[in-house]
C-alpha cells in the first residue's frame, strides 16, 4: 500500500487524545513508507496530521477546494497541494489517489467521506479497506447506528465487515493491511424487500 487517506476535522476537537492520535498515525504511516492523502487544510486535525507525517519524513498529499482553501487555510509546505473547482472532485481524487482510508475524529464533512467511500465500496466501486479510527469512543454511537441499521433490515450484516476499527493507529494500520475485501452482491430481489 502506498497511500492512505485520512479524514479527519478542521478543527482539533475538545480532547488532547485526538491530536495525539493524529501525530501518532501520521509518525506511524511515515516510518511504514506510507504516504498520506487528505484535504489539505493546515488547521485542527488536518494540519496536525500532516505536520507530523512531513516531521517524520512521510509524503502528505493534500486536495483541496478553492472555495475552502482560505477558509481552511490550505497548507503551503506539503509534498503535493491539488486545489480543485468543487468538493465533488475533491473526494474522486482523493479516492483515486489512495488505497486505502481511514477516518479519525470530524464532523459533517468528515462523516460525508466516510459514508460515501463506504457506499462506493459496498456498490463495488472499490476494493479498498475503510478503516475508522475510533478515537476515545468518538464513533461509538455512529457504529450503534450502523448496527441499528443492519437490524431494521436497511444493511446486510456483511457489510459491517467492510469496517476496520481500533481506537489504536498502530492497530488500525494492521488491519488494514491485512484486509481481504468482500466480495457481496448489493442489489436484492424485489421478494426481499
Amino acid at each position: 500500500m502506498k497511500r492512505f487517506c485520512v479524514f479527519c476535522g478542521s478543527n482539533t476537537g475538545t480532547r488532547p487524545a485526538y491530536a495525539a492520535a493524529a501525530t501518532l498515525l501520521a509518525r506511524h504511516l511515515a516510518n511504514l513508507g506510507i504516504g498520506i492523502v487528505y484535504g489539505g487544510g493546515n488547521v485542527g486535525l488536518m494540519g496536525v496530521l500532516a505536520d507530523a507525517a512531513l516531521a517524520a519524513g512521510g509524503e502528505v498529499i493534500g486536495v483541496i477546494p478553492h472555495s475552502l482553501f482560505a477558509k481552511e487555510v490550505g497548507h503551503a509546505g506539503l509534498s503535493h497541494l491539488h486545489i480543485v473547482d468543487t468538493m465533488h472532485e475533491r473526494k474522486a481524487m482523493m479516492a483515486e489517489l489512495a488505497d486505502g482510508f481511514i477516518a479519525m475524529p470530524g464532523g459533517w464533512g468528515t462523516f460525508d467521506e466516510l459514508c460515501e467511500i463506504l457506499t462506493w465500496a459496498q456498490l463495488g466501486l472499490h476494493h479498498k479497506p475503510c478503516g475508522i479510527l475510533n478515537v476515545e469512543g468518538y464513533y461509538d454511537t455512529l457504529l450503534a447506528m450502523f448496527n441499528h441499521s443492519v437490524a431494521e433490515g436497511f444493511l446486510k450484516p456483511a457489510y459491517q465487515g467492510m469496517i476496520l476499527t481500533d481506537s489504536d493507529p498502530v492497530e488500525l494500520v494492521a488491519k488494514m493491511q491485512q484486509y481481504q475485501p468482500l466480495v457481496l452482491e448489493k442489489w436484492i430481489s424485489k421478494a426481499d424487500t
